[in-house]
């Protein structure tokens, strides 16, 4: 008798139930190298609160509450009427709105860009960061990455398999830092990233920064990936540079824009790359497999933005200085001094007084149950933001207002909140 069950004419095993019997990994590769999400615990709090019937003031997200402008949406309209533009797209954007782009660059920084080979434009400045991880790294490869940071600067590299080395810039000089870092990683890094005005810090640099940094990335031969999407929200007379000012930063710089917090035109999905034409022509080939552009309507809409009156803008400018302002002075007469930042959306702001022994996630969570008021945790955005919140300006000035009443409760009665949350605990 055969042990295995089969008659003699069964010459093969049969494997067609074999799955049922093996153990499966639980988490794939990729994923297994992605952590939880830090934002995911404060963002159910926020839509639990708001299912009972909670006013939740919603400073968390960095998503634009100004409308577009009308002109931009009138292009948009007027274009998706024509039935020719509901076919697919050009995966790196029509020609018009990169030449729109090229023009944007020579008039704001004075540099001068090959629409063909030194621009593209991506489905936002996130998905082109992303892709262009895919594009030029493979396990192994160290990518430099300043800490905290936007998350995307170090898990789209995460993702495509690289190993990351973090940056903590709060330490001193950034380029003692980088000199280190370089020093002591092997193999040698394939890329920086930056991103300057910075998201979450709020952090400004100047060209001589650039300057410095582009001299010693050369030198080393290290590309640099600079994220500039808050280059037009600024609050006094000194708008954020472009790295690619720097004479032989082409050699290898890319940076990437954004329409999103320009022209509040966020959900609308498009943002640029542009720079040295090998790592445009490398996300260039990874986009062609992956998509066929953003809708062409909202491509002419947004050709219509950066070509057309540009008020609009420095009205946008405005409203956020005015935001800032009311934050800032009102935080601090209530007891939580905050830096005041010189650029971009967002207050990065130290825990208050008695309340920094809890770390930015079980802050941002006593913050939202008590006051009503959600932040982002710093601790989202790296290890060394733990100690801070973000505050994004995406609420109007009564809303702030409303919103610093409701945490000068909150900081006076710390004693008694702490003490129940010992007691949960």
């Amino acid at each position: 008798m055969r042990l295995d069950g089969c008659s003699g004419r069964c010459l093969e095993p049969n494997y067609d139930n074999l799955w049922m019997v093996l153990p499966m990994s639980t988490e794939f590769y990729r994923i297994k190298r992605l952590p939880p999400y830090v934002f995911a615990e404060v963002n159910a709090m926020k839509a639990r609160a708001r299912a009972a019937g909670d006013d939740i003031i919603d400073f968390g997200m960095g998503n634009p509450d100004l409308p577009t402008p009308r002109h931009i949406v009138d292009k948009l309209v007027e274009t998706v009427q024509d039935p020719r533009t509901h076919g697919y797209s050009q995966s790196r954007g029509i020609p018009g709105l990169r030449r729109a782009q090229c023009a944007y660059y020579k008039r704001r920084f004075g540099v001068d860009l090959n629409p063909e080979t030194e621009v593209i434009v991506t489905l936002g400045s996130k998905e082109g960061l992303a892709n262009l991880a895919q594009a030029i790294s493979a396990p192994g490869d160290v990518i430099l990455v300043p800490n905290p940071s936007y998350p995307i600067h170090h898990y789209g590299f995460i993702i495509a398999g690289a190993t990351i080395r973090h940056l903590p810039v709060h330490e001193g000089n950034f380029l003692d830092i980088l000199e280190r870092a370089v020093r002591h990683s092997v193999p040698k890094p394939l890329a920086l990233v930056l991103c300057y005005p910075s998201n979450p810090t709020a952090e400004v640099v100047d060209l001589k920064f650039y300057e410095s940094v582009v001299n010693f990335c050369r030198e080393q031969g290290i590309y640099v990936l600079s994220d500039l999407a808050y280059s037009e929200i600024y609050f006094d007379d000194n708008p954020p540079p472009s790295i690619l000012q720097v004479p032989g930063a082409k050699e290898i710089a890319v940076e990437f824009t954004s329409m999103s917090k320009t022209y509040s035109m966020a959900g609308w999905r498009i943002g640029f790359a542009a720079g040295n034409p090998r790592l445009i022509s490398a996300l260039t080939r990874v986009k062609s497999y992956l998509d066929y552009g953003a809708f062409t309507p909202i491509q002419v809409a947004a050709t219509a933005a950066l070509n057309g009156p540009q008020d609009c803008i420095e009205e946008s400018r405005r409203i956020y200085k005015a935001r800032r302002d009311v934050l800032v002075q009102g935080l601090h007469a209530a007891g939580w001094p905050i830096p005041s930042p010189k650029a971009s959306m967002f207050a990065w702001a130290p825990l208050p007084p008695g309340w920094d022994h809890l770390g930015s996630l079980a802050f941002s969570k006593l913050l939202l149950a008590h006051a009503k008021v959600a932040v982002a945790p710093g601790l989202g955005f790296g290890e060394y933001g733990d100690n801070h919140v973000r505050i994004a300006m995406v609420e109007n000035e009564h809303r702030i207002r409303q919103a610093v009443r409701n945490i000068k409760r909150f900081l006076a009665a710390r004693d008694e909140i702490l003490g129940q949350a010992r007691a949960v605990s």
